[in-house]
């Protein structure tokens, strides 16, 4: 193996693709670079550039999976309200894992949290004419910024990383005070920089929240994966924190993408909070034959969009709740093997000049998990990854992401196998020795 590739080769490869720039292109463009420069080299990438699962799907969700379909479930439209023992499971299961108290009704299967998220910004934002903003706290995934532009719905976003602790209140109001947000969304642990808020700052942006009557979306992609803490025994703390404990109108997403492998199937539950629920507006009624959020989104918005999520998953995700809840299975445990590689990544980049871009959690360091931060001395984010290209590994660039650290990339940990580690950090070190003394 020649490392770097060969350039002309590479170049050439970029531009059928019609990109002028590696670093600035999307996560999928950059995906079918990578998939040409393989085929054409022979020749495998280390590749960090797609949130995709590297973990076998829960042997719990495949089997009751496999059992529906043999019970005929594929010949039966799901109802759209979700089958009643996911929602059960479900009401069950965020109880013991973040020790909140919400009704079955309040908990909604839907395709995935992509689905939910699109679901959720197109009721939102059809509640109340004077509220017609979004509010990201980014750094974020760059695809939900995507689903408010299709749907015409304006955003607002800022970098939270030097607003931590308290300093998150005053920034916070500055935006919410202006009248025109209607809800505002993060997740933790955060994609891209992989920080966890604190109680403390949930506690604040529900008081916040509250305050202006915003409504809070909690995007859990990455439940209980922060493996600074335990969160695997249901019943017993610690919980997953979470915003729920404070805020009166929330909505939380919980994905079986991640956390239980089970990307495939597009499988995911929204938790609305019993007053957003029941919550109703007179504007709404242009939109909506329902007269509550809680029925709107379900009987308005996710019918409209897939009449209801396939059946079999969520006889999938009620079987690995029940286990989760009944105590036989630790979810978390086999995740682990994400918090193992991210440390040996990481370790490999620190090693070879490179630097953690989001290093720290407050005053304490980041924790090792799905996703990481590193930048170069003297490159900015999309130009690090345009030179990394011919070093064989790939990443995405911050910037996508509504960060404000232009020399910072993300990478993810999952699709690189453990044989490429080694491989991994030999390149990186052919990468500083060619670029150290530029």
């Amino acid at each position: 193996m020649t490392i770097p590739f060969n350039r002309e080769l590479v170049n050439e490869i970029i531009a059928k693709n019609n990109i002028k720039n590696v670093g600035a292109a999307s996560i999928r463009e950059v995906k079918k670079i990578i998939d040409d420069i393989e085929a054409a080299t022979n020749e495998k990438f280390v590749r960090m550039e797609m949130g995709i699962p590297g973990l076998p799907a829960s042997k719990i969700g495949v089997e009751a999976e496999i059992e529906a379909l043999r019970n005929g479930v594929a010949s039966i439209y799901p109802d759209i309200y979700g089958t009643a023992e996911l929602k059960h499971e479900t009401s069950k299961f965020v109880k013991n894992f973040i020790d909140i108290d919400v009704p079955e009704d309040c908990c909604v299967p839907t395709v995935g949290s992509m689905q939910a998220g699109f679901a959720t910004f197109m009721t939102i934002a059809r509640l109340d004419e004077k509220k017609n903003k979004i509010l990201f706290i980014d750094p974020g995934f760059p695809v939900q910024k995507q689903q408010c532009k299709i749907l015409g719905i304006n955003t607002e976003n800022f970098d939270v990383y030097d607003y931590r602790g308290e300093k998150l209140r005053a920034k916070l109001e500055s935006y919410l005070e202006k009248g025109d947000i209607a809800a505002l969304i993060y997740s933790s642990p955060n994609n891209p920089a992989w920080f966890c808020f604190n109680e403390q700052e949930l506690q604040i942006i529900a008081e916040v929240a509250n305050n202006y009557d915003v409504i809070v979306i909690e995007d859990l992609a990455y439940f209980a994966m922060d493996f600074r803490q335990d969160y695997s025994k249901p019943g017993v703390p610690p919980f997953q924190p979470s915003v729920a404990k404070w805020a009166k109108k929330y909505v939380l997403m919980i994905s079986g993408s991640k956390a239980f492998s089970y990307a495939g199937q597009r499988i995911a539950v929204m938790i609305i909070s019993p007053t957003l629920y029941n919550y109703s507006t007179a504007y709404m009624g242009r939109y909506f034959s329902q007269n509550s959020f809680g029925k709107a989104i379900i009987f308005g918005s996710l019918y409209a969009l897939t009449s209801g999520t396939a059946h079999s998953p969520q006889y999938a995700l009620t079987a690995i709740f029940k286990a989760c809840n009944e105590g036989h299975y630790n979810f978390v445990e086999d995740l682990r093997e994400y918090e193992r590689k991210a440390a040996y990544m990481k370790n490999a980049l620190t090693n070879n000049g490179f630097h953690i871009v989001y290093d720290k959690d407050m005053n304490v360091n980041i924790a090792n998990g799905f996703y990481f931060t590193f930048g170069y001395e003297g490159f900015t984010g999309e130009d690090l990854l345009s030179e990394l290209v011919y070093y064989g590994i790939s990443a995405i660039a911050l910037t996508i992401t509504g960060s404000t650290r232009i020399e910072g990339v993300r990478a993810c940990v999952s699709l690189v196998p453990n044989e490429m580690l080694p491989e991994f950090a030999k390149r990186l070190a052919k990468f500083n020795a060619d670029h150290s003394n530029l």
